[in-house]
C-alpha cells in the first residue's frame, strides 16, 4: 500500500468522520466510493465498514442520552438479516460489477435522499424492521446504509437529534455485522486485509474528525455540511460506475 493511497484514505475518513459528527451520517457516503477506487470495491467497503464501527462507537459516547434504544433493538436483528445475503453477493460478484453496484447505490441513494418530495407519515414496526434489513444489506454490499435510514426517518418524521444519535450505535452494529459476515463467508480473506498499522491510523483519524466536527458544529450550517457530502459522494459514485464499466469493456 503506497503512501499516496494511505494519505487519500486518511483524507476521506477525516472528511467522512467530520460530517458524521455534524449530521449523524457521512462516513459511508464519502468514504466507501473513495476507498473502493483506492483499494478495490470489496476491500474498500470492508475498510469503510471497519471505519463505521469506530466512528459509530466514539460518537455514540457523546450522544448516548439521545439514542432511541427501542428503535435500535428493532434495527439490530434485521440488519444481520440483510448483511448475510449481501456478504454472499460481495463474494460472488467480480470487481467490475461490484464497482458498478457500489457507484449506482451511492448515486441512486443521493437522489432518493435529497431530491424526493415530502413523503407521507408512516410509523410502524414493519417499516422500522424493513429499514434495518435494507440498511444492513446496503452497508455490507456497498458500505452505504445512511440513505435507507434517512428515508425511513422522513417517513417516520423522526426528530433529527434522536435520529442522528441513534444512527451511531446502528452504524456501529451494521459495521460489525458486515465485517463478520464477509469474513465468515469468505467474501474477504484475512490475507487480503490491509497492513495492521492502517487500523490504528483509522482510529486516530476518526477521533480527529469527530473533534473537528464538534468544533465546526456551531460554525458551519448543516446544509453546507450536507452539500459537501453530496458533492464528494456524487463524484465518488460516478467514478466507481465508470471504472466498473471500463473494467468490463
Amino acid at each position: 500500500m503506497t503512501l499516496g493511497i494511505v494519505l487519500a484514505a486518511v483524507a476521506a475518513i477525516l472528511v467522512g468522520s467530520t460530517l458524521q459528527r455534524l449530521s449523524g451520517t457521512g462516513v459511508g457516503l464519502v468514504v466507501a466510493p473513495v476507498l473502493a477506487m483506492l483499494m478495490g470495491p470489496a476491500l474498500g467497503v470492508f475498510v469503510t465498514n471497519s471505519t463505521t464501527v469506530v466512528s459509530g462507537f466514539l460518537i455514540m459516547l457523546s450522544v448516548f442520552r439521545d439514542v432511541d434504544w427501542k428503535r435500535y433493538l428493532i434495527f439490530l436483528p434485521m440488519a444481520l438479516l440483510g448483511a448475510v445475503p449481501a456478504a454472499f453477493l460481495v463474494r460472488e460478484l467480480p470487481a467490475a460489477w461490484l464497482n458498478i453496484v457500489l457507484g449506482s447505490v451511492v448515486l441512486v441513494a443521493l437522489v432518493l435522499t435529497f431530491a424526493t418530495p415530502r413523503v407521507p407519515h408512516v410509523r410502524n414496526h414493519t417499516l422500522t424492521a424493513a429499514a434495518g434489513a435494507v440498511g444492513g444489506f446496503l452497508n455490507t454490499s456497498a458500505g452505504v446504509a445512511a440513505p435507507a435510514m434517512v428515508m425511513y426517518s422522513r417517513f417516520a418524521r423522526w426528530d433529527q437529534r434522536s435520529f442522528a444519535a441513534t444512527m451511531q450505535p446502528t452504524f456501529m452494529t451494521m459495521g460489525i455485522f458486515s465485517v463478520a459476515t464477509k469474513l465468515l463467508v469468505g467474501a474477504t480473506a484475512v490475507g487480503q486485509l490491509p497492513p495492521w498499522w492502517l487500523f490504528p491510523i483509522i482510529v486516530v483519524t476518526v477521533v480527529v474528525g469527530i473533534r473537528v466536527g464538534a468544533w465546526l458544529a456551531s460554525r458551519v450550517s448543516l446544509d453546507a455540511a450536507r452539500m459537501v457530502a453530496i458533492t464528494l459522494a456524487g463524484v465518488g459514485g460516478a467514478v466507481a460506475v465508470v471504472r466498473g464499466v471500463v473494467m468490463l469493456v
